[in-house]
C-alpha cells in the first residue's frame, strides 16, 4: 500500500473548515426566533447539490418513490422513478391571492417564482419568493442508515416555512394534494378511500380496490396493493377531504377552501376525475419571524416481499406498531427527526467535501436517497433479522442481485455494515439450500418482489449466461470488507463453508476466466478478461486473509500463495506496454481495472504500486468530456468505476481529474431521470439505467479515509478492538 503518500489512505485527522450558516443571507441568524433546525436551515449552500437530473421528493423503496423531473417544481407533475405520473400539487394563498408552487394545475393560476432548488442527503429544498414572502418547501425522507427502525418507516415529511420579507404580516394558507395514481400500476384501475381515525391526526387512506398483494413482478412498474396515507396534525385551521382533482384545486384557488363534501363516488378508476386527497392548512398572520407547517405521506404495503415462498413485512413493524400508530408517532417526532436529519446532512456533507471536494459532496447528495430507496428493508421469518433486498431498477427487475450489491456496498460499509449483511444473508441462505447446485455464487433471488430463486441466465437449471467468477469474487470481497469494518471475523465464520467453496472455484477458474458475463453484461460475453481476473485474484487474497483471521493458518498460506502466483502471471499475461489489456489474448486493447481498488481498501499486498500508477496514467489518455470509457469496445462508462480508479494513485488531484467529469455529467445531462450510473462519455446522455442502488458506490472514497470511516462506524457501535 501507499499509505505514506496517499491522501486517501491516511489515518490522520483531517481538519475541516465549516462554513458558518449565518454568513448566508437566506438563512436565519441566532437572534431570530424560529428554531435553528427549521427546514430552511440547510447545509452550507456550497455543499448542497443545486441541479439534479431529477429531484428526489418521496424516497423509501422501489414502489414508494416519487421524483420531480424538471428544475421548476411547477413545470411538471411529479413521477415515479420509472416515469409514471404520481401527481402531487401545492398552492399558497397570501392575503386572498393564490399561487401555484408544485404541479401543473390550475393552469391559469400564477406561479410563485422559484428561487432555488437544492438537494442534501435526506432533503430536497425548494425556495420561492416575491416582494411579500419567502417560502421554503422541503421534502424530507429520514433515511438515517444508523437507525434501521427509522430508516424503514415508509413516511416522508412535506413542510412549508413562510416568512414575510416586506415588514408586514400576511394572511397565509397552504394547499397540498396527492392523486390516486401512486397506488395502482395502470391508472384505469379502480381505487377506494376512507377517513382514518387517529387521535390528534387528520388522515385519509387510498388504495386499489383489487388489492393484488405481491401479485405481479417486473421492472418499470409501481405497486397495486396497500394504502397511501396523507396525514397532518389535527388543528383548528387544518382540513382534509377527497375530491376530484379540478374541484379540489379550484376550490382552494378561488375561495381558499375545500369542497364541502367528502367524495363518495367509489370505487372508481384512478384516472376518472383523478380523485385526490387534499389538505388545507391555515397559517394565520405570518410576519418576519415566520411560521412552519407540515404533513406526511406514508405507504402501508401490508406485505413487502416474498422470500422463498414466505411473505415478509416491512422492518419497522418489529416495534409492534400498526400503520396508525406509526403515523401518530411520526407526526409527534417530527421536530426531533427534522433536527437529526439536518445534523446528519451537515456532518456527512462536510466529510464528503473533506475527502473529495465540493463537487464530490454534491454528487453524493444526489446518490444517497436514491441508493437506499432502491431497496426494501424487511423483517425475516424469524421475527428479528433484517433483510435488505435490492431491486435492479431499470435493467431487469431482479432482486438481491450480487453484482448490484457489490457496487452499492461502499455506502453501507461506511454507515452501517448491518445493512450489507442484510443484503448478503438471503443470498447465503439460498446458496446453502439444496436448490442451488453450482460451485459458484448465485446471481439473484428472483424478480422483485418475489425472492424465490434465481431467474437470470440459466436460473437454477444450467450454467448458461451465469456470472460465476464475478459473483463468487464479489461475495468473498464483500464479506472481507464487512469483517474489516466490524473488526471481528464472525460473519466470515458463519459462512465459511460457502466462502471456501467459492474460493476453490476461483482457484480453478478465476485466473483466466472462460467466456462469460461480468457485471457489465450489457457489453456482452468476454473470455480471458484481465479485469475479471484481477477481481478473482483480489478475492483469493481476501479469502487468505480471512483464513488467517479465523485461525486457519495452512488454508491462509495456501491461498495467499495462489494469489501471489496468479498476480505474477497476470502482470506478464496482461501487459500491453504502458497499460494492461482488456483480455489476455487481445493485444492493443485496454479496460479500466476498477476491481483493483479493493486491494487497497482491504489492506492486501498483491499487485505492486506501479500497476496502479500506469493504469491511471493510461486512463487519462482515453478520457472524454464525461469520463473514461469502460474499455476499448465501447464509449460508455460506469460512474462508480471512474470514481474508483480515480483513487488509484492516492493523490487528491488525480481523484479530482477522474471524478469531476462524472459530476459534470450529472450537472449537464439532458436526460431528466434519476441519476444514471451508466453514461456516455462523449455526450451528456444516459447509456441506460436510472434510479439504481449501485450509486452507493460513489461513496467509495470515504472508505479510503480511515479516520472518517471509523468515525461513522462508531455511530453504530462498531468499536471492537482491532483484529
Amino acid at each position: 500500500m501507499c499509505s505514506k503518500r496517499s491522501w486517501l489512505w491516511s489515518t490522520a485527522f483531517i481538519a475541516v473548515t465549516v462554513v458558518t450558516l449565518s454568513n448566508y443571507g437566506c438563512l436565519p441568524t441566532r437572534n431570530q426566533s424560529h428554531s435553528a433546525t427549521s427546514a430552511e436551515q440547510s447545509v452550507a449552500p456550497t455543499l448542497a447539490a443545486t441541479r439534479a437530473p431529477a429531484y428526489p421528493l418521496i424516497t423509501h423503496d422501489p414502489y414508494f418513490s416519487i421524483w420531480s423531473f424538471t428544475d421548476q417544481l411547477s413545470d411538471s407533475w411529479p413521477r415515479h422513478w420509472s416515469g409514471a405520473n404520481h401527481a402531487l400539487a401545492s398552492m399558497i394563498r397570501i392575503d386572498g391571492k393564490a399561487f401555484r408552487l408544485m404541479g401543473m394545475m390550475p393552469q391559469d393560476l400564477p406561479v410563485m417564482p422559484q428561487l432555488s432548488a437544492s438537494v442534501t442527503p435526506t432533503r430536497t429544498i425548494y425556495r420561492f419568493g416575491d416582494a411579500q414572502v419567502n417560502v421554503v418547501l422541503t421534502f424530507l425522507s429520514p433515511l438515517l442508515a444508523s437507525d434501521l427502525h427509522l430508516m424503514s418507516r415508509p413516511v416522508s415529511y412535506i413542510s412549508w416555512r413562510v416568512t414575510a420579507v416586506d415588514h408586514r404580516p400576511h394572511d397565509v394558507s397552504l394547499y397540498f394534494d396527492n392523486s390516486a395514481e401512486s397506488v395502482v400500476v395502470e391508472a384505469d384501475k379502480k381505487v377506494t378511500w376512507s377517513k382514518e381515525n387517529i387521535s390528534g391526526v387528520l388522515a385519509t387512506a387510498i388504495g386499489s380496490k383489487e388489492q393484488n398483494i405481491l401479485g405481479r413482478t417486473g421492472d418499470r412498474i409501481g405497486i397495486d396493493w396497500g394504502y397511501l396515507y396523507q396525514a397532518a396534525p389535527d388543528r383548528q385551521d387544518t382540513h382534509q377531504t377527497v375530491a376530484a382533482h379540478n374541484l379540489a384545486r379550484d376550490s382552494f384557488a378561488k375561495g381558499g377552501e375545500l369542497p364541502p363534501s367528502f367524495d363518495t363516488r367509489m370505487p372508481r378508476a384512478a384516472n376518472d376525475d383523478f380523485p385526490v386527497i387534499a389538505t388545507t392548512i391555515g397559517m394565520g398572520r405570518v410576519g418576519a419571524e415566520g411560521a412552519e407547517r407540515f404533513l406526511v405521506l406514508a405507504y402501508d404495503d401490508l406485505w413487502s416481499v416474498e422470500h422463498m415462498g414466505t411473505r415478509l413485512r416491512a422492518y419497522w413493524r418489529t416495534t409492534g406498531m400498526g400503520m396508525k400508530d406509526l403515523i401518530r408517532t411520526a407526526i409527534s417526532e417530527f421536530p426531533d427527526i427534522q433536527k437529526r436529519c439536518l445534523e446528519f446532512d451537515e456532518e456527512f456533507m462536510t466529510d464528503m467535501a473533506a475527502v473529495g471536494g465540493t463537487r464530490f459532496a454534491k454528487l453524493g447528495s444526489l446518490a444517497y436517497r436514491q441508493s437506499i430507496a432502491a431497496h426494501k428493508l424487511v423483517l425475516a421469518a424469524d421475527g428479528k433479522t433484517p433483510l435488505f433486498f435490492s431491486k435492479e431498477n431499470s435493467s431487469n427487475g431482479c432482486m438481491a442481485t450480487v453484482d448490484v450489491a457489490f457496487p452499492a456496498a461502499p455506502l453501507y460499509l461506511l454507515l452501517n455494515p448491518a445493512l450489507l449483511r442484510a443484503m448478503l444473508d438471503p443470498i447465503f441462505t439460498y446458496a446453502a439450500s439444496g436448490r442451488w447446485r453450482f460451485p459458484f455464487a448465485p446471481h439473484d433471488l428472483g424478480y422483485y418482489p418475489k425472492a424465490n430463486g434465481q431467474v437470470y441466465g440459466g436460473g437454477e437449471a444450467s450454467e448458461i449466461d451465469q456470472m460465476p467468477v464475478e459473483e463468487s469474487a464479489d461475495m468473498i470481497i464483500m464479506v472481507a470488507a464487512i469483517v474489516k469494518a466490524e473488526r471481528r471475523p464472525n460473519y466470515a465464520a458463519a459462512h465459511l463453508g460457502l466462502l471456501s467453496k467459492w474460493a476453490n472455484y476461483l482457484k480453478q477458474q478465476g485466473y483466466d476466466p472462460p467466456n462469460q458475463l461480468s457485471t457489465e453484461d450489457f457489453a456482452g460475453h468476454l473470455a480471458h478478461s484481465v479485469n475479471l481476473s484481477a477481481k478473482s485474484i483480489v478475492a483469493l487474497a481476501a479469502y487468505a486473509d480471512l483464513s488467517f483471521k479465523l485461525g486457519n493458518k495452512s488454508e491462509g498460506e495456501q491461498f495467499a500463495a495462489v494469489a501471489r502466483e496468479f498476480a505474477e502471471k497476470w502482470q506478464k499475461g496482461g501487459n500491453d506496454g504502458d497499460h494492461y489489456r482488456l483480455a489476455f489474448d487481445r493485444p492493443g486493447t485496454w479496460s479500466q481495472k476498477y476491481n483493483l481498488i479493493w486491494q487497497k481498501l482491504l489492506g492486501l499486498q498483491i499487485f505492486p504500486e506501479h500497476i496502479f500508477d500506469a493504469e491511471y496514467a493510461f486512463y487519462l489518455t482515453k478520457m472524454n468530456q464525461y469520463g473514461t470509457p469502460l474499455d476499448s469496445r465501447i464509449s460508455s462508462t460506469i460512474s462508480m468505476w471512474n470514481v474508483s480508479t480515480g483513487m488509484f494513485t492516492g493523490k487528491r488531484q488525480d481523484f479530482d481529474r477522474m471524478a469531476s467529469p462524472i459530476y459534470d455529467f450529472a450537472d449537464q445531462t439532458t436526460d431528466r431521470i434519476p441519476l444514471t450510473d451508466w453514461l456516455e462519455t462523449t455526450r451528456p446522455i444516459a447509456a441506460g439505467f436510472q434510479a439504481r442502488s449501485t450509486v452507493g458506490g460513489l461513496f467509495i472514497p470515504m472508505l479510503g479515509d480511515a479516520a472518517i470511516w471509523q468515525k461513522w462506524l462508531g455511530k453504530v457501535g462498531l468499536d471492537q478492538p482491532r483484529l
